[in-house]
């Protein structure tokens, strides 16, 4: 399936007619404010005054890097190696981790469920980056306040909604303004009450990925009465342009989000939200599996003529929010969501022979967050349950005819998957520069698999299980100087990832010729969490660095079983990964005038895990899989006075991925023999706000016309790319 243009088209149509936004007055100026995060203690706090590290990216930020897709929003942040398994499926890696080891909220609720496989896979690509209004990460933030899978790092997408007018103060104005000013009679009222109307229309356009992108989104509200929001956005992606390589053929592909929220408040104090937002991606093709992969540093190239995915996400929940005034609780906000997520894979391994395979996950959630401000300390506790139902399938079609019916998809049928957990946290300032969180989480885990294949003897067998986990986390923050501007930040926390419906039954092809087949029995993984830093905030000068060590015991890992099915070697799982990652982090911000600014990263990182390189069972000690190579990025920013116009220059360079585990060096269709070979990008960027209502944005990527790979990706990123971008508000 294949969307027209016809949505960017009436996008610039819309930009083109200026007399669409003629009655639109000029945008308020806003005033820059210190970031102000909620992610990392689930209570407002500036960004620098936080025990962890954390990284905010805002909306306009978002505008800025003109993304193609949300996880590319991550690409400067140090200490992300940002992959792509396909163009449109991409996976960050955080402090090492990536996949299911990584939490994703929106809006607070949980995008993981229990079908999230190991390793790189494509959910994050399904949140749209127009829809939201920023972005924190906290990174090794541990399991107290979200339970499981929060190990590499935690990230929170909000989402936009409803713009307000805030009344000013009743006003009398009466006489001549000016000279040859009409008279003016006298105003006694709030100004700016009654309905508020806002919107925006965006279009951009990528050369070196042949790519449309449009969004409309309109708000209508009154101040503390009624807010309500809807977006569209659609893409179309040609193929590739790579520098030396060329085009790279099935790499393009189209996907279409819709968005919409309504607040209405009850009173001043209390808030109903009722929030809905979904991503549809067609066409999404894994390329490297397939015969058209375009080989590059001599990785290898599947067997597959078409391999590729649709995609389909819904979300939608309520909540309730407030303060009240008196009582042991000020703050609360109860949810309850439902979250869909489908996925069907078509496979053509040869000119008759093909399957299908896919799963729908209905996940039920609610959680409940407290805060109590109390003589020893801000009590943060509460408690949330998910229930995911999951049902999977796999079907087998010989010269056009149904062949077989698989007894499962790529996870167990017919399953439930229960996830519940209380918490409680305390933050305490035990003197005015001295902070310190702790907390405690107890969690439950409950995986019903109705019907799941024996890897031995492919009979019907069912998967019951359960796991409990405690834990806890300390945090310290402390202000070296009266000015706070001097802080050092440190912490231990404890992480856990319980077994999901993926590790205990999946059965289907990982990385290059792998299957994986169930494995009942698994216990969860357990993780100590550790980092210590600096930071320095002034109005002139931001710098960070941080150190962060991860103790690992009994992470799940692969493990040749020494079979060979249907042409792959099969792998099961097991509770063998002990280990270790870490790594430094260097971050800083310099205005070294009103106008001029400085800014920079650095990222190191290492690791090992234990692993099993062959079907012996004895495992050896190797390099954690997909590390981050040795990264920095140095950068400079022009505002202009009037602040009608901005440009940057940034350039990133990218050390050699050498350090390969087994896995890695058997993945040849995306990590080239030998690892992945160092590059350099250099970036230019800029925009300019034409009137008060449309803004205009260009970039150059790549502007070097380097041919590259980001390490564990499946193809090549695009040659020097041209980026348009244009938007309206009225």
């Amino acid at each position: 399936m294949k969307l027209t243009t016809s949505l960017p088209t009436l996008l610039g149509a819309l930009l083109a007619s200026q007399s669409l936004y003629s009655q639109a007055p000029p945008p308020t100026p806003t005033q820059t404010l210190e970031p102000v995060i909620v992610t990392a203690t689930l209570s407002e706090e500036a960004a620098d005054n936080v025990p962890y590290s954390v990284t905010v990216i805002d909306e306009k930020r978002i505008q800025e890097l003109n993304v193609a897709s949300f996880p590319e929003v991550f690409k400067e942040t140090p200490g992300v190696l940002f992959q792509q398994t396909a163009n449109g499926q991409g996976s960050p890696f955080i402090r090492g981790f990536t996949g299911f080891r990584n939490l994703a909220l929106i809006d607070g609720v949980r995008l993981n469920n229990s079908v999230f496989r190991e390793g790189p896979n494509q959910y994050w690509s399904t949140i749209d980056s127009l829809s939201l209004s920023g972005v924190e990460l906290v990174k090794g933030q541990g399991s107290v306040l979200y339970g499981s899978d929060s190990i590499g790092g935690t990230v929170n997408a909000l989402t936009k909604g409803p713009a307000y007018r805030q009344p000013t103060a009743p006003v009398t104005v009466s006489g001549k303004q000016g000279k040859g000013a009409k008279t003016v009679q006298p105003v006694s009222q709030p100004v700016g009450l009654g309905p508020y109307v806002t919107g925006m229309g965006y279009v951009r356009y990528a050369t070196g990925e042949d790519s449309w992108t449009g969004r409309l989104e309109g708000s209508v509200s009154e101040w503390e009465k009624y807010g309500v929001f809807v977006g569209v956005t659609g893409r179309s992606f040609g193929n590739i342009e790579a520098a030396d390589l060329g085009e790279l053929p099935f790499t393009g592909y189209d996907d279409l989000g819709i968005d919409a929220k309504v607040e209405i408040f009850l009173d001043p104090d209390t808030k109903l939200i009722i929030a809905h937002n979904q991503m549809h991606q067609y066409d999404v093709v894994r390329t490297h599996r397939t015969i058209y992969a375009v080989p590059f540093a001599g990785s290898s190239v599947g067997t597959d003529l078409q391999h590729y995915f649709d995609q389909d996400r819904y979300l939608s929940y309520i909540r309730l929010e407030g303060n009240p005034a008196g009582g042991f609780v000020d703050r609360y906000d109860f949810t309850f969501s439902h979250h869909f997520q489908g996925e069907d894979r078509y496979r053509l391994r040869t000119g008759s022979r093909y399957d299908e395979e896919g799963f729908d996950v209905n996940t039920w959630g609610f959680a409940l967050n407290l805060q109590s401000e109390t003589s020893i300390g801000l009590l943060s506790y509460g408690a949330s349950y998910y229930l995911d139902q999951v049902d999977s399938y796999r079907r087998s079609y010989q010269g056009g005819d149904l062949d077989s019916v698989g007894i499962q998809g790529p996870v167990g049928d017919d399953a439930d998957y229960h996830l519940a957990g209380v918490y409680l946290q305390d933050e305490v300032d035990l003197t005015d520069r001295f902070k310190m969180i702790l907390g405690v989480r107890y969690t439950y885990a409950d995986a019903d698999i109705g019907r799941a294949q024996d890897p031995d003897t492919g009979d019907v067998i069912s998967i019951n299980d359960h796991w409990h986990n405690v834990s806890g986390s300390a945090r310290f923050l402390y202000s070296v100087d009266d000015e706070k501007k001097l802080k050092l930040f440190a912490g231990i926390s404890q992480g856990f990832r319980a077994p999901n419906l993926s590790d205990l039954s999946r059965f289907d092809i990982a990385r290059s010729g792998e299957l994986e087949v169930p494995s009942p029995g698994l216990d969860p993984e357990e993780y100590i969490l550790t980092e210590a830093g600096v930071r320095w905030d002034s109005e002139t000068l931001s710098a960070s660095l941080a150190y962060f060590y991860t103790d690992i015991t009994d992470m799940i890992v692969r493990a040749p079983t020494g079979r060979i099915i249907d042409g792959s070697a099969e792998v099961e799982k097991k509770n063998a990964g002990d280990g270790y990652v870490q790594g430094i982090e260097f971050a800083l911000n310099w205005r070294v005038t009103e106008d001029w600014s400085l800014y920079g990263t650095v990222a190191w990182q290492d690791g090992k895990v234990d692993g099993f390189p062959t079907s012996s069972p004895k495992s050896v000690e190797e390099p954690v899989s997909r590390l981050l190579p040795f990264t920095g990025l140095v950068g400079v920013r022009y505002d202009n006075p009037s602040r009608r116009w901005w440009a940057e220059a940034n350039v990133q360079i990218t050390d050699r991925a050498d350090r390969l585990s087994a896995g890695d060096k058997a993945d040849t269709q995306r990590i080239p023999l030998g690892g992945t070979p160092s590059y350099t990008l250099a970036t230019v960027r800029g925009g300019w706000r034409a009137t008060d209502n449309l803004t205009l944005t260009m970039a150059v990527e790549n502007v070097f016309d380097e041919d590259y790979r980001i390490h564990g990706s499946g193809q090549n990123e695009p040659g020097v790319n041209f980026v348009f971008g244009a938007e309206m508000r009225f």
